[in-house]
């Protein structure tokens, strides 16, 4: 992001990640989850086309969780793509149209969503 940028979305990133009361502390004492909230906030603020995001709701409480996930839901709505990359198996539900499977390090053909469940479902089996 250009310097510009990041004044201009500034206030929105710092309050979807819910740190404002940290902005003085240098972000290598924040814990974990800290930081991924700030780090989900800015590539979540970045408007690219594609957007990847790897287990983000790993951490966070549930209300944090569910706002991550309408923020997806509102990227794709924007036409962007967004690749999610969980085992949550409701998460894939509630977000994802078509659905990738990894299995021994081959990936699957898109799928949809329901079909591909089932396929992960019985590979896990």
């Amino acid at each position: 992001m250009k310097r510009r940028e990041i004044k201009g979305k500034f206030d929105e990133i710092v309050a979807f990640s819910e740190v404002e009361q940290f902005l003085e502390m240098p972000v290598k004492f924040y814990s974990t989850g800290m930081y991924l909230r700030l780090a989900f906030a800015v590539a979540a603020h970045l408007e690219p086309e594609v957007l990847l995001f790897d287990e983000v709701l790993a951490v966070g409480d549930l209300a944090f969780q569910q706002k991550c996930l309408a923020k997806m839901r509102e990227v794709s709505s924007e036409g962007r793509t967004v690749f999610f990359v969980s085992h949550s198996i409701a998460a894939i539900q509630g977000l994802c149209n078509r659905v990738f499977v990894v299995s021994a390090g081959q990936v699957s053909e898109p799928e949809n969503k329901e079909i591909a469940i089932a396929k992960y479902v019985q590979d896990g089996s």
